[in-house]
């Protein structure tokens, strides 16, 4: 009878511990989710997404390391997780206002990049690459997408005059995969057609296809104009070059997939935002962006991709463009990996100084980030 009631004390006990522990756990629970709640503003007012894979998996491996029972390890890595999903629920809810500019129509592929770099965010479309941007600059968007090179067409010369001239930083860079669909009204057979209409880009990237079709060319502003056409004109001989999605969203269907020649097809998008990244420290697969103008003296240029070099940064992009505002004069930009605002890119800003009228540090951001196209 003693060793019953024994036990019962000691189930007592237990769960009175456990009592006292859940409501420590609610206080830091508590904390935990303030924490959560500054992380969410400084994401959203650069433009950064929720979700951050690799954060996700550092973290949950230096927590997970301090459990040395390994049953209770992988029992602790299932409740970090959950409380992750948990902040990352309460992030996206705080950001639910969240607005997002792009340049186009729904359906475009910057429309398509957007929406996969925050989903659930409400997304504005605008005419011109500079009235999306002014759009984030004047404060009636949060942040912007805009492509800035193709892999096939290069870069896109109005997005980086716009990085040079404005006050916006590129806070991450995605890649979306294009691919180039024929797609018509419902109905519609292959033979139907004798038209196609498209973005002057995707008529030249898919040009060996149409030429052995031999059927005439439309050029449109964007894809899903073209797109949005074929779809108002009940005319079953006109096709358009847009993406599936696209189709879908316009009551499309799709005739033929890939036409593009290149099958390797992509577009870097990057994400503008008024405030700057700086919570990258250097970890693998950081990069950031430069632009500068060199001094008038000769080596000038040189110099200053010694400079980089000598501070372990690693140049990918090196470009030159034309400055609107002096005749024959250009000012470069430069992506390289590495994170500028470490204490070696601190150092490598003050050496560029030397040999350079202007530098400024544009852009931090993850390399090799892929949007996932929806079905």
């Amino acid at each position: 009878m003693e060793n019953k009631q024994n036990q019962l004390d000691q189930l007592q006990a237990a769960r009175q511990e456990i009592n006292r522990i859940d409501q420590e756990m609610a206080a830091l629970f508590v904390q935990r989710m303030a924490a959560a709640a500054q992380v969410a503003e400084y994401k959203g007012q650069r433009g950064l997404p929720i979700y951050d894979p690799a954060r996700e998996k550092e973290m949950v491996e230096r927590c997970a390391a301090g459990i040395a029972d390994p049953a209770l390890r992988e029992h602790y890595i299932r409740f970090l997780q959950g409380s992750i999903a948990v902040s990352r629920d309460y992030q996206r809810q705080l950001l639910e206002g969240m607005q997002v500019a792009y340049c186009g129509v729904e359906g475009a592929f910057a429309h398509i990049a957007a929406g996969g770099i925050f989903p659930g965010r409400r997304l504005l479309g605008f005419p011109t690459f500079a009235q999306t941007y002014q759009a984030v600059e004047r404060g009636n968007c949060d942040c912007a997408v805009l492509p800035l090179e193709n892999s096939i067409a290069g870069e896109v010369g109005q997005v980086t005059d716009l990085l040079f001239e404005g006050s916006l930083f590129v806070n991450g860079i995605y890649e979306l995969a294009v691919r180039h669909d024929l797609v018509a009204l419902p109905g519609s057979r292959m033979e139907d057609i004798r038209q196609v209409a498209s973005h002057p880009q995707a008529l030249a990237q898919c040009a060996p296809y149409l030429q052995k079709k031999g059927w005439l060319t439309l050029e449109y502003p964007n894809t899903a104009l073209a797109a949005r056409q074929v779809a108002q004109s009940g005319d079953k001989s006109l096709a358009a070059i847009a993406s599936a999605q696209t189709a879908k969203l316009y009551g499309l269907q799709v005739l033929e997939e890939n036409l593009q020649q290149n099958g390797s097809n992509t577009t870097r998008f990057g994400v503008f935002s008024r405030a700057e990244n700086t919570g990258l420290t250097g970890r693998i697969g950081d990069h950031f962006i430069l632009l500068f103008t060199v001094k008038n003296q000769a080596g000038a240029l040189a110099k200053a991709i010694d400079i980089v070099g000598r501070h372990r940064f690693n140049m990918r992009t090196l470009r030159s463009r034309p400055r609107k505002d002096f005749l024959w004069e250009y000012y470069f930009y430069m992506e390289a990996e590495g994170a500028v605002n470490s204490p070696s890119g601190q150092e490598m800003l003050r050496e560029l100084a030397e040999c350079c009228d202007q530098v400024r540090p544009v852009g931090s951001f993850r390399a090799r980030c892929r949007i996932e196209e929806e079905a």
